[in-house]
């Protein structure tokens, strides 16, 4: 992931919602064992918590790809917005949540939230770069290949979409665990200011 400036820095405090995660609720990383003691949070695994940890890893690869789509635009003209691939996500994943019997218009603000995500890192990305040219991207990957990968993490996106079906409602439940898993990510993935902003974005409607 690109970083900018001192703002990402690793945290080594927990935010009161993953304090509550390890410590009250019982709520360990996806995938951990259970653990008699609590372990130093310089220690965690790098994973985010909770039952919806798996669909926000997946959120944040998308969101770390989109630094590499940021560096194979810049400086090419080419614009960060794409209806065109953008309208054909949406129609993409809502044929398929209809496949997988899940909620087809939730599923498509779903999906906009994650490009919408990956907009604003994009445009950080570029504003960054063009202030500080010295710091801009020397390689440019290949776009071609980015997709493929981002039309992979669709398929993962979605699955993780009907794993969590039954607490991706608008409960208070669902918005703790959301909060949880928002918080021990932009942690455990040491995001930096421009990332925790876009993750916000890209879980805003998770619990809908």
């Amino acid at each position: 992931m690109v970083r900018l400036g001192v703002t990402g820095k690793k945290l080594f405090v927990l935010a009161p919602a993953v304090a509550c995660a390890v410590v009250l609720c019982g709520v360990a990383p996806a995938g951990a064992q259970s653990r008699s003691a609590v372990a130093p949070v310089s220690s965690a695994p790098e994973g985010s918590f909770g039952a919806l940890g798996p669909l926000t890893d997946l959120v944040i690869a998308r969101l770390e790809i989109g630094d590499l789509v940021a560096a194979a635009k810049f400086g090419t003209g080419k614009p960060i917005d794409d209806p065109v691939r953008e309208q054909q996500i949406r129609d993409q994943v809502r044929a398929q949540a209809i496949v997988l019997g899940i909620d087809p218009d939730a599923t498509v603000r779903f999906f906009d939230d994650q490009i919408d995500a990956s907009t604003v890192v994009q445009r950080g990305l570029f504003a960054f770069w063009t202030a500080h040219p010295g710091q801009a991207p020397t390689s440019r990957p290949d776009l071609g290949q980015l997709r493929q990968q981002l039309d992979q993490l669709t398929t993962e996106l979605l699955g993780q979409l009907v794993a969590t079906v039954k607490i991706r409602q608008h409960t208070p439940a669902c918005l703790a665990q959301s909060v949880i898993a928002r918080v021990s990510g932009e942690i455990t993935h040491h995001l930096d200011t421009l990332h925790r902003r876009a993750l916000g974005d890209a879980l805003r409607s998770v619990c809908d």
